[in-house]
């Protein structure tokens, strides 16, 4: 199975080239199965109904969110019609929707995807990711009912990613990271045959900082002072993401290549 997740989506210009570019990437590339982290697809504040239609129908299977999952007050009560958008699994208890999901792609086999949230620097205090995660994998084993397991671990530390990775390793398929908008070089195969990466990077417009256009950052960074209000970057923006290739029989991963589409980038995929 071959499977595209593309980062985090970042304002106009990330929705802009998820339309323009994902339905011929999906025949280009063979995909048979995309997820899409989407949180910051609505002006860089969480994902409305109307934009998760949009990426949906772009030919993203699933859309995942992160901290900012209810930012846009509508999808309070859209994640609760739509099983295929997903918010963190260690949410608040009470929160709407789903943190895991169980899929078909093209062909008919299953993917499992679930989106957990990291703990450390993050704003709030999000219950356990790991004891989260073993609980899925004890009722999806890979290589059973899911023929692939991804998860999308949504947090600020790289060192909290790779733990979640190794301790993921050979019971998903794929495990990788989202949040810090910035695609990492450490794409690799763990030795228990899952996929990983610690950042997919964003969707959106890299003349900025992480998608955001650059003189309220930088002003703040410099004086310390608010001035203004952060508003997303409007150039053109590069994809950036993963391709994972796997098993069918076991739902270990093959292959993994580092994808950066269009824009700033220096151009990476298959």
């Amino acid at each position: 199975m071959r499977i595209l997740f593309l980062g985090d989506v970042m304002g106009r210009a990330g929705r802009a080239a998820i339309t323009e570019n994902l339905p011929k990437l999906r025949d280009d590339w063979r995909l048979d199965f995309v997820v899409v982290n989407g949180e910051n697809a609505s002006n860089g504040m969480g994902l409305s109904g109307e934009h998760a239609k949009l990426i949906l129908g772009a030919g993203a299977d699933v859309v995942t969110l992160g901290d900012h999952a209810f930012d846009q007050k509508d999808m309070l009560s859209f994640i609760e019609s739509e099983p295929r958008v997903l918010r963190p699994i260690n949410f608040a208890k009470t929160a709407p929707g789903r943190g895991v999901g169980l899929f078909n792609d093209r062909r008919g086999r299953k993917v499992l995807v679930s989106q957990v949230l990291g703990q450390v620097f993050m704003k709030r205090a999000y219950d356990d990711p790991f004891s989260a995660m073993d609980d899925v994998f004890r009722r999806h084993p890979l290589g059973g009912q899911a023929q692939a397991i991804l998860v999308d671990m949504h947090c600020e530390a790289t060192s909290e990613k790779m733990g979640m990775g190794h301790f993921c390793d050979g019971k998903a398929s794929l495990v990788v990271g989202t949040h810090t908008h910035v695609p990492t070089g450490d794409a690799q195969i763990l030795p228990g045959g899952t996929g990983y990466m610690s950042d997919a990077g964003m969707c959106g417009d890299y003349n900025s900082v992480i998608g955001m256009e650059k003189a309220e950052p930088m002003r703040r960074f410099v004086t310390g002072m608010v001035k203004g209000r952060f508003t997303p970057a409007t150039g053109e923006a590069t994809l950036s993401g993963v391709v994972v290739e796997t098993d069918d029989r076991t739902g270990k991963a093959t292959s993994i290549t580092p994808i950066r589409h269009g824009g700033r980038l220096q151009a990476s995929g298959l």
